[in-house]
């Protein structure tokens, strides 16, 4: 190799495929139709985020609430969201609320839904991973249009590991559904 100095070698890799994430990484899966519900405090970054998911490819499901209504109420939307991910008839969801947490609290009373509210990446990856999470709830009023997506992007790209420790635990929850046992 004929080399002059301070030449980098050609190895096929460009500084930018290196130090630049790919953009829409979950247009690569299975995943396709993806469930959204807001209130009037998660609304904007609703809106923000079903053109994102489009954008990306995927079939989007929006529970609503459609237009900016103060007086809504988050139960109305976040629970047919829940039953249609519990169902199958979205591959995950996406709810919105003023914080989160009350989308999250009532969304978890419907069994087969797993919903946290979600501010890092770790904790997005890691609740599929290991918790099979399927539904990641966010805050509208405490988060940014670029931290949500990036979330979401970490949410949706992650799978269930199906290890044995963590189907072991999850049984354990399922036992507790369906017996309606107070721990």
């Amino acid at each position: 190799m004929d080399m002059k100095t301070n030449e980098i070698p050609d190895l096929g890799t460009t500084i930018e495929s290196v130090l630049l994430p790919k953009l829409h990484p979950v247009v690569e899966l299975e995943l396709k139709r993806i469930g959204l519900a807001a209130d009037h405090g998660g609304f904007e970054l609703k809106e923000y985020l079903k053109k994102n998911l489009k954008d990306a490819g995927f079939e989007v499901i929006d529970f609503g609430n459609i237009l900016i209504n103060d007086e809504d109420d988050y139960p109305d939307f976040v629970i047919p969201l829940a039953k249609a991910v519990a169902n199958k008839e979205v591959d995950r969801g996406i709810a919105i609320c003023g914080s989160g947490v009350g989308a999250c609290v009532a969304i978890n009373k419907v069994p087969k839904a797993k919903a946290c509210l979600i501010s890092d990446t770790f904790s997005a990856r890691q609740g599929v991973e290991d918790d099979d999470l399927n539904i990641i709830c966010l805050g509208g009023r405490i988060m940014g249009n670029s931290l949500a997506w990036e979330l979401v992007e970490t949410f949706l790209a992650a799978r269930f590991s199906g290890a044995e420790r963590h189907r072991r635990r999850l049984a354990k929850v399922a036992e507790l559904e369906k017996n309606n046992k107070q721990p």
